[in-house]
């Protein structure tokens, strides 16, 4: 079986969050369940430069009124499709946003052509390949299956995958013309959102099947409260939405050989992980303590709730522990921050930006993950600190929830708790679960019983690579196809 998975990142080549690190490890556990994929991703610097035998593919004279051509080549492992489109994807800033993080204007037309293209490849192949099956991540890449869908030659069945609601590509009206769509694609059950273009909800109406990042989320997104404004059609397509828990690279994530830390620990020798602690203590000039110390690595938005660890640094200060933060974002979330570690310069550190080696270091050295979002379709970051002996510490939320086993008596006493979950997910809450923390840390069996508890966790995408593969196989049996 042939996949084309289109993304608009892809680890290692280009990463601003998790979908990057789905994207990236999802193509090498399908292999085991014989389905080779061919990952489409934009033409980035990173990418183009990453790339070995390279080799063009088609040529576009004026794709969207830009030279372009695909690439087809290798990188890490992963066979990948690239369309190199310097007039849109050869830019000093993120993929989506200039150096100042403003959204660049044009991205309805960038990822738009992206699209395009994606769903020529889809339906014609290219040259001795063929894909059996279109798989979209996000809003990114859901305008091809809406180019699909009103292409009178389409055949290929459509998969779309929702990472994040919250994120949909949403852009005026007045470019639907430009889009070379006919004049019923914009409409209820087509591009028409709100009196905007929707790429996502055009991309949602498009597919056969929709896949979420874990259940609870598929049944959050059902509700005005998560849904994002899009809960009546997700309602209406709930027979087609499938969650799926998300799975990490146990290959790029393994403390018994990741190379970007120093001291190399597993669950069967756990003692020397303690090196990795006091390295990190040293690397963000924070003195040693025989209290726990707190990280958190993650964007520092309000989604995330990092405004809510903000606003309780004093707990973790005022009970000896440490926290380091590392991470970017909103402005007034990174002063929070910063002002909190020039008042607290002995016990709060803060790096912003992310640096991939730095966030391995410190899963590998923290002695607890902060994960206060207020939603979280499925999360990366708590999967990475139990495999790290990290111990998570996480909102009662979307796939937090189904990856973390709370630490409650029963729990404990049945010795399967991974983590601490807290409700409500505000200032309270978060206060209670630091407290939580402070206890079980004191009581030193108890916690390393927690810490080992959570390696043993099959992180893996073992499980979640079987559902994958299942869904394909229905999704190729024509009476499953729902989507008009």
């Amino acid at each position: 079986m042939n996949i084309l998975s289109v993304t608009a990142e892809i680890f290692p080549l280009v990463k601003t969050g998790g979908l990057a690190d789905v994207a990236g490890s999802l193509p090498k556990a399908l292999t085991a369940h014989g389905i080779h994929t061919r990952s489409m991703v934009p033409g980035y610097p990173s990418v183009m430069g990453a790339l070995t035998g390279a080799s063009p593919i088609r040529q576009y004279d004026s794709l969207f009124g830009e030279r372009a051509t695909l690439v087809a080549g290798r990188a890490d492992g992963l066979d990948i499709l690239a369309l190199d489109a310097p007039g849109f994807f050869d830019r000093q800033g993120g993929p989506y946003t200039d150096d100042h993080g403003k959204d660049y204007p044009d991205n309805w037309k960038r990822f738009a052509a992206f699209s395009f293209v994606a769903a020529q490849v889809a339906e014609q192949g290219v040259a001795d390949w063929r894909p059996d099956i279109i798989h979209a991540h996000d809003w990114h890449p859901a305008l091809s299956l809406v180019y699909l869908k009103f292409s009178s030659d389409a055949e290929i069945p459509r998969v779309l995958t929702v990472h994040n609601l919250a994120f949909q590509g949403q852009f005026p009206a007045r470019r639907f013309t430009e889009l070379g769509l006919p004049d019923e694609a914009y409409s209820i059950d087509g591009l028409e959102y709100y009196g905007d273009l929707g790429y996502l909800k055009g991309g949602l109406q498009a597919a056969d099947v929709i896949t979420v990042v874990s259940p609870t989320y598929a049944r959050e997104i059902m509700s005005p409260a998560f849904g994002m404004g899009l809960e009546g059609l997700m309602n209406e397509r709930h027979d087609d939405v499938i969650g799926i828990v998300n799975g990490i690279d146990t290959e790029v994530w393994d403390p018994s050989s990741d190379p970007l830390i120093e001291n190399h620990f597993s669950m069967r020798a756990p003692l020397r992980r303690l090196p990795n602690r006091q390295k990190l203590l040293d690397l963000f000039g924070l003195p040693n303590t025989s209290g726990p110390v707190f990280a958190a690595v993650n964007r520092l938005t309000w989604q995330k709730g990092m405004d809510i660890l903000a606003g309780v640094v004093d707990e973790i200060v005022k009970g000896g522990g440490k926290l380091i933060v590392h991470g970017q974002g909103d402005a007034v979330i990174e002063d929070a921050f910063t002002d909190a570690a020039r008042r607290f310069p002995h016990s709060v550190a803060v790096r912003i930006g992310y640096d991939e080696p730095l966030a391995h270091q410190i899963h590998a050295g923290a002695d607890a993950m902060l994960v206060p979002s207020r939603f979280e379709p499925c999360g990366l970051t708590q999967l990475y600190s139990l495999r790290y002996g990290c111990v998570p510490i996480v909102a009662r939320t979307g796939g937090l929830s189904e990856t973390i086993i709370d630490a409650n008596d029963a729990a404990l006493h049945a010795q399967v708790a991974t983590g601490i979950q807290f409700s409500p997910i505000d200032a309270n809450g978060l206060r209670l679960a630091l407290r939580r923390a402070f206890r079980l840390f004191k009581r030193r069996r108890i916690w390393e019983r927690l810490r080992r508890q959570g390696m043993r966790t099959d992180c893996s995408w073992h499980r979640s690579a079987a559902q994958y593969a299942e869904l394909y196989g229905k999704v190729l049996t024509p009476e499953i196809r729902l989507a008009g």
